[in-house]
């Protein structure tokens, strides 16, 4: 079996790397060209670029597969994409849209009721969370379990039928990162197990159910600033699910922080976002309802305590600009944070004020 495999971030590679362990013949790698990255912003490839380097194979990196708008570069890959008459295409986090002439060129492989040309390795249990940020998404909304599914791909945006899948619980302490790992490994051994069902026919498509879909859509920079006035489950929610990217932020006085580890802590009460209040001020301003959310209510070594809309949020692990993530204890023995600092509450455009 001739596959194509079209991928670029470390989930992707991870497949790849799974595909040619199993023996299958890969006469052609796709992935997006080299980004910007780190603080020099040098041009770094994509971990399945990397792989595919390592292992001696074809690489193309067009910016896009839309002959039409895409220039050369496009149309040298789909002609290339064409010209190793693959029997199949497997695309995992390629982060490119596949025209339909695109995913037409496969040979295909025959199942029971349909031919498969290009498969799709998904992080998440479709219908739920199509697009592109799904483990992110399905932390930050509190789902309890996601998985892989391997779908045929279409025209729309993960809409195609099912062909295989298979769930995981999300534990309280994943965050992206490492979600985002266990489902690369489970993504990994799911497509080496369908393959030789597929080179048998033994496998059949099976239609997305109507109801719930829900929308991945990607992280916007704009959401990791934190809203004090949410509740403070949320917030610890969203710390994890913007761990590693973009990571959660918050403006503390004029400094800007960046908050990798918190968890939510029932409140009585309420405090306004984002002030600070002492030690010994703490359990009586809770008691009175005094505190508006984004009040800090104690800043000791084993927490940073902040009040929000609903309970209280305990941050662990934080991080000022140019600086290294620390501890609570460390962060506070080179940032003091004085009773009643508060943090800035986002703007509606996601801006903190």
């Amino acid at each position: 079996m001739r596959i194509v495999f079209a991928g670029t971030p470390r989930f992707a590679a991870v497949a790849l790397a799974a595909i040619l362990d199993a023996g299958y013949t890969v006469p052609l790698v796709l992935t997006q060209p080299d980004r910007p990255a780190g603080r020099g912003l040098k041009p770094r490839a994509s971990a399945v670029s990397e792989l595919a380097r390592a292992r001696g194979l074809p690489l193309l990196s067009p910016p896009s597969l839309r002959q039409d708008s895409g220039g050369a570069a496009a149309r040298e890959a789909v002609q290339a994409l064409s010209s190793t008459a693959p029997d199949l295409l497997v695309v995992a986090a390629y982060g490119l849209i596949l025209p339909q002439a695109v995913l037409d060129i496969p040979r295909g492989i025959a199942g029971r009721s349909s031919v498969a040309r290009a498969i799709n390795i998904h992080a998440s249990l479709l219908p739920r969370w199509r697009g592109a940020a799904p483990a992110a998404r399905a932390i930050e909304a509190g789902d309890h379990v996601t998985g892989i599914t391997l779908m045929q791909m279409e025209a729309g945006l993960d809409t195609g039928p099912m062909l295989y899948s298979e769930a995981i619980p999300i534990e309280a302490s994943d965050t992206t990162g490492t979600l985002t790992e266990r489902l690369a490994q489970l993504g990994a051994r799911l497509i080496v197990t369908w393959l030789p069902q597929a080179a048998q026919g033994l496998w059949q498509a099976t239609a997305q159910p109507a109801e719930g879909v829900s929308s991945a859509r990607k992280i916007d920079r704009r959401e990791a600033w934190l809203d004090w006035s949410e509740p403070a489950t949320l917030l610890a929610r969203q710390v994890r699910a913007f761990d590693p990217e973009p990571g959660a932020s918050g403006r503390l006085g004029d400094g800007i922080v960046k908050i990798w580890s918190a968890e939510a802590e029932p409140r009585q009460g309420t405090a306004e976002p984002g002030t600070v209040i002492s030690a010994k001020a703490d359990r009586s301003t809770e008691a009175q309802g005094t505190a508006e959310p984004g009040t800090v209510l104690s800043a000791k070594v084993d927490g940073i305590r902040v009040a929000c809309g609903e309970g209280v949020l305990v941050i662990h692990e934080l991080q000022r600009a140019g600086g290294k993530r620390l501890r609570a204890r460390e962060f506070l023995a080179g940032t003091p944070i004085a009773a009643g600092a508060r943090w800035h509450v986002p703007t509606a455009d996601r801006e903190p004020r």
